[in-house]
């Protein structure tokens, strides 16, 4: 695998970090499981790619894309917590109804952007300014989850109703961090597409798989995956590492692998990553 195949892989492993990093606060943080990130990812690319079309600067589409998945992950919310639909259902709804919202927003299926300003200068490397965008949302949200707002939302994902009767309200606290994860998925969304020059309505298929694996493999390779900074740093690290790992996978002609077994790879990444702390707990067990 060459160097450029790496960088490639680094820069890909940052934009979806953040998408590990919206996954985290759902899964992890409130104990969510919100499917809603298929859609919300190409929301942040559709909304972005219509802004940009339109005359809009970079810097406003960016923002208004996080706004857009902020609005999904709101729309989730409403469906759990005040039209009492089961979590997996309502993040399903949220994500079909997204496919024609996303394609209404672009008005077509797939948008170019080769002519169109990013926010990938040509003078900068892009590593540079994923590296910067990315530590930023990193900071802002272990400041966060460590706050004491941050202590109470992760009290609901622990027990909702012994932090109802602290005083902490779980609906609320499910609101903020489904809007939040799916802002930040969008924004991943929005920096795939400047990052790879167009938008595709089929662009987020597969996006939740993706983000939950560099999750699991986030924890595998950091042993103090409670402590919250460690926890998302290890979101970012494994995002890095599973996307050097599926490039590695996909550039080995030798084993016969190609672009179209991406998903097969993805899920046997995943379940060696569960499967293998797993066995060595038991080896322990046995030695013991």
């Amino acid at each position: 695998m060459s160097s450029l195949q790496i960088l490639g892989a680094v820069e890909l492993g940052l934009i979806y970090g953040l998408v590990a990093l919206g996954v985290y606060l759902t899964f992890r943080v409130i104990d969510f499981p919100d499917l809603t990130v298929d859609g919300s990812f190409p929301l942040g690319a559709a909304v972005l790619a219509a802004m940009l079309t339109t005359g809009s600067s970079p810097a406003t589409a960016t923002f208004c894309a996080f706004l857009a998945g902020c609005v999904a992950g709101l729309i989730t919310g409403a469906l759990h917590i005040k039209g009492k639909i089961f979590g997996l259902l309502a993040g399903i709804l949220t994500m079909t109804g997204l496919y024609s919202v996303n394609l209404r927003i672009m008005g077509r299926p797939n948008i170019a952007l080769m002519s169109e300003p990013t926010l990938f200068l040509e003078h900068i490397n892009p590593l540079w300014i994923l590296g910067v965008i990315t530590i930023l949302v990193l900071v802002l949200l272990i400041c966060l989850l460590l706050s004491d707002f941050g202590l109470g939302m992760r009290a609901v994902g622990i027990n909702s109703r012994v932090s109802l009767a602290y005083g902490i309200n779980p609906d609320t606290m499910q609101f903020i961090a489904l809007a939040l994860g799916n802002g930040i998925v969008a924004l991943a969304g929005a920096l795939f597409t400047q990052h790879q020059g167009f938008a595709d309505i089929s662009m987020g298929a597969g996006t939740i798989i993706r983000g939950l694996a560099a999750v699991i493999i986030g924890e595998a390779l950091i042993r103090h995956s409670t402590k919250v900074p460690l926890a998302l740093l290890g979101c970012i690290g494994g995002s890095i590492v599973y996307h050097i790992a599926v490039a590695f996978a996909l550039s080995g002609s030798d084993i016969g692998l190609k672009a179209s077994d991406l998903n097969l790879i993805t899920a046997t990444l995943v379940a060696v990553t569960m499967i293998l702390p797993r066995l060595k707990r038991r080896k322990g067990c046995v030695a013991s």
